[in-house]
């Protein structure tokens, strides 16, 4: 991203270490562990680390809440990145970034020996090489946070800021709709502060089409479609032309 290019990453929803391990080998930049709306469980995200160790893709998982604990117990199963929803107000966007970071710029407890053992970064301090390669990401998806959104994108140590579009939506009154003026309103004013305060920014997407349109309005980073969809679009391929599918 700091070279302007987009990322991409597949969103996990099952807990099937094979499933994942085989979406890390596709051209993912990094698997997007679903723990906030899936059955996806600590246990498996180990699993998944350990599976995806030397593939391409790293592993983040999205925690179901903003706590100093929640972001701890995946850092410490090795993950690369931490997603953390509902970052409405400034507070909570600094218990992110301290979740994150050991003192003194941090908080994170130092209990990382099951995440050492599977870090790829060697040769160096893994409490230096984590505080520099964890990624911190954001999502604001409260009509709310719009009140906060300045101090929130000015929070130092967060990277990235996260636009989650559907229940920002909800949040807004428009039952998940994405085409509302009063939506992209707020995508706008949340795009700008962020860009005004050096975050990167995301987004979901489910098409090269919407990627391009994105892109032209700053957005670096993709949730793409779960492993499940991505089935769901293969076999409407493979069997819409032959009238099989039902």
């Amino acid at each position: 991203m700091q070279a302007g290019l987009p990322v991409f990453g597949v969103t996990i929803t099952t807990p099937s270490v094979e499933a994942a391990a085989h979406a890390a080998t596709l051209g993912f930049h990094f698997l997007w562990v679903e723990m906030e709306h899936s059955p996806v469980t600590l246990e498996t995200l180990r699993y998944i680390v350990l599976a995806t160790r030397g593939l391409p893709a790293a592993v983040f998982a999205r925690v179901p809440v903003i706590e100093l604990w929640t972001a701890k117990r995946v850092l410490d199963q090795g993950v690369h990145g931490v997603i953390f929803p509902f970052t409405s107000n400034a507070e909570k966007a600094a218990t992110a970034a301290a979740a994150c970071r050991y003192p003194p710029v941090g908080r994170r407890g130092s209990g990382a020996a099951i995440a050492i053992r599977t870090w790829p970064q060697t040769g160096t301090s893994y409490y230096d090489s984590a505080d520099c390669e964890v990624v911190t990401m954001c999502v604001v998806e409260e009509a709310s946070a719009l009140d906060h959104i300045e101090e929130i994108a000015a929070t130092p140590g967060i990277d990235v800021i996260f636009i989650g579009t559907a229940d920002l939506s909800f949040s807004l009154g428009l039952r998940g709709k994405q085409n509302e003026p009063a939506l992209q309103e707020a995508i706008a004013r949340i795009a700008d502060a962020a860009k005004r305060h050096g975050k990167f920014l995301g987004r979901p997407a489910a098409s090269p089409d919407q990627v391009r349109r994105h892109m032209e309005q700053g957005f670096l980073l993709f949730q793409m479609p779960t492993e499940i969809a991505l089935m769901e679009l293969g076999a409407r391929q493979l069997l819409d032309p032959s009238g099989n599918l039902r």
